[in-house]
């Protein structure tokens, strides 16, 4: 079950990486057993110098840790943005059990848009793929992101 709440978090996430100076990505993993909330993270790429320091991975290894296991098979992640080929893997290496995304990424994107990681034969685990929850709210943030920096 689809919760606004929860992507309502993901988006606070994304305002704070952007107040910080990193693109406004925000990634919530949540038990889907009982609807409790494992991690949260902004995007912190700049803050940490890290190029794999998106959101999703930075929430998939708090929750990994909390669970003292790579498999977080009962929880799901919710998204403001459609993750990149890099994040959908790891997704995918995690069992995720639902995705959900605030809004696609057609330039950077690895899910709907790009190399669609989870349409190949390679990939082992696809999980639930729900899209365009709080879309016009991601969508804003991205954009005044980017225009203040052009």
């Amino acid at each position: 079950m689809v919760s606004i709440n929860h992507m309502k978090l993901a988006i606070a996430e994304a305002r704070e990486a952007s107040q910080m100076g990193e693109v406004p990505v925000g990634a919530v993993i949540v038990n889907s057993v009982n609807g409790a909330v494992l991690s949260s993270h902004g995007n912190r790429v700049e803050s940490y110098k890290d190029p794999t320091a998106h959101a999703e991975i930075l929430a998939l290894r708090e929750a990994a840790r909390l669970m003292q296991t790579p498999r977080l098979k009962n929880c799901d992640i919710y998204v403001t943005l459609e993750p990149c080929a890099m994040c959908a893997k790891a997704i995918s290496l995690a069992r995720i059990r639902r995705l959900y995304f605030a809004t696609e990424d057609r330039k950077g994107g690895g899910v709907e848009n790009g190399s669609r990681v989870f349409s190949h034969k390679s990939c082992n685990h696809k999980p639930e793929i729900y899209v365009g929850i709080r879309e016009e709210e991601s969508q804003d943030l991205l954009r005044k992101f980017f225009k203040e920096r052009r």
